[in-house]
């Protein structure tokens, strides 16, 4: 009995383990504006400690909604973004380096890509007129 109670628990531990989701493009919908999520060098995903996952296809999506107040910013165990040099791959955002250009076209028109690596960003921005941003600055600039 007390060998069915432990394996129990297990399952039960392993199944409240807060994890990320894949982005299911064609198939998932922004939270914020409710468009089906197309381009994979876009996208952006919150996670909260429960387990709560909020997926959006542009990054202002996502800080819209991170900055509403609906969900405290300390309930989030994830704040993940497309790295737009690795299409359809999640970063964590508080990590990425962005470019705002208006050259970038996306979903929403935030204009903004995020890019794992710094020398990828940089690679863009000689191409294209665009600014250098850091999470804390996005942040700031869609409260």
């Amino acid at each position: 009995m007390k060998i069915l109670i432990a394996i129990f628990l297990f399952v039960g531990f392993i199944s409240c383990t807060v994890e990320p989701e894949s982005l299911q493009y064609g198939e998932d919908a922004c939270y914020t504006c409710k468009m089906t999520l197309m381009d994979k060098k876009f996208g952006a995903e919150l996670v909260t400690k429960k387990g709560r996952v909020y997926k959006f296809d542009d990054i202002n999506c996502m800080l819209d909604f991170y900055n509403s107040g609906s969900v405290a910013e300390e309930e989030f165990s994830y704040r993940l973004v497309v790295d737009f040099a690795q299409p359809g791959t999640l970063i964590e955002a508080s990590d990425a380096f962005y470019l705002k250009s208006p050259e970038l076209k996306t979903p929403m028109a935030s204009q903004i890509a995020a890019f794992e690596k710094k020398e990828n960003m940089d690679e863009l921005k000689k191409q294209w007129n665009g600014i250098y941003l850091v999470w804390g600055e996005l942040v700031t600039q869609f409260k």
